[in-house]
């Protein structure tokens, strides 16, 4: 699995016009899942994510991680995290097919969740509308084949 983490004041997912879903101060998560994914993947990628401490402290230093500050999640499915990008126009044979890739997108959303966290997300496969206020900017990269 591979996620793109942005650190957010605010983010948002709009689907046909209508409001999806829509957090404060979090993490926006663009979550992509590969043909030999897991569960036991998705379980670790979620536990980095969580806890990752990029909140800054009283002292502005990154130490901080999402329960600390209160934060949320919104999740948003992003099989171009796994294209192909030999040519000019990309491929994505290298993302897992549907059967494969939802019911590990809705387990690393149960696997968040179960921690306690707000989490809102997108529909798999939608034509989505993403917004949000990063804030550093910060975005870290995610990939269960180097955790």
């Amino acid at each position: 699995m591979r996620a793109v983490v942005t650190r957010v004041s605010s983010a948002s997912v709009t689907i046909d016009g209508a409001l999806r879903g829509s957090i404060g101060r979090g993490f926006l998560v663009l979550l992509g899942v590969g043909p030999e994914d897991t569960p036991a993947q998705a379980d670790r990628l979620a536990e980095k994510i969580c806890n990752c401490r990029v909140f800054e402290d009283e002292n502005g230093k990154m130490n901080l991680n999402l329960e600390t500050v209160g934060g949320a999640l919104l999740v948003i499915s992003q099989f171009t995290l796994y294209a192909d990008l030999k040519s000019r126009r990309p491929g994505f044979s290298h993302a897992a097919k549907p059967d494969t890739a939802i019911p590990l997108y809705e387990h690393f959303l149960a696997a968040c969740r179960s921690k306690g966290f707000v989490v809102e997300c997108g529909a798999f496969g939608a034509d989505m509308k993403v917004a949000s206020v990063n804030d550093g900017p910060v975005t870290l990269l995610f990939d269960t084949d180097t955790l």
